[in-house]
C-alpha cells in the first residue's frame, strides 16, 4: 500500500492538536479505522473527513466518546434514510408519468 492513500497518525494529532490516545480510543470504539504502514499508525484518507468530524465534537462540543458513538450512528440512519426516500420518490415519478 501507497503511503499517499494513508495519513500518519502523528501528522493527523499534531495539525488538530490531540493526542495520539485520542485517536487509539477512536478505534477501540470502532469510530474510525487505522491501519499500520510502512511501520506508521496511518489514517485512511477514506476515514479522513470522519476523523476530523470526529474531533471537532469532541472538541468544540466536548462530547465524549460515548456521545460520538450514537451521533454518528443516527447521522448514518438518516443518510440511509434519506437515500431509501430518493429511491421511493425516484418509484413515484415513473408512476406519475404514467398516469
Amino acid at each position: 500500500m501507497e503511503m499517499q492513500e494513508f495519513i500518519p497518525i502523528d501528522n493527523f494529532c499534531r495539525q488538530h492538536g490531540i493526542e495520539i490516545s485520542f485517536i487509539s480510543s477512536l478505534q477501540e470504539f470502532g469510530l474510525i479505522e487505522v491501519m499500520k504502514v510502512e511501520e506508521a499508525e496511518c489514517i485512511p484518507l477514506s476515514q479522513l473527513v470522519e476523523a476530523e468530524k470526529i474531533v471537532r465534537l469532541h472538541g468544540d462540543l466536548e462530547i465524549n466518546l460515548e456521545g460520538i458513538d450514537v451521533i454518528t450512528h443516527l447521522l448514518q440512519k438518516v443518510k440511509d434514510m434519506q437515500t431509501e426516500i430518493q429511491i421511493l420518490k425516484n418509484r413515484l415519478r415513473l408512476y406519475e408519468v404514467t398516469i
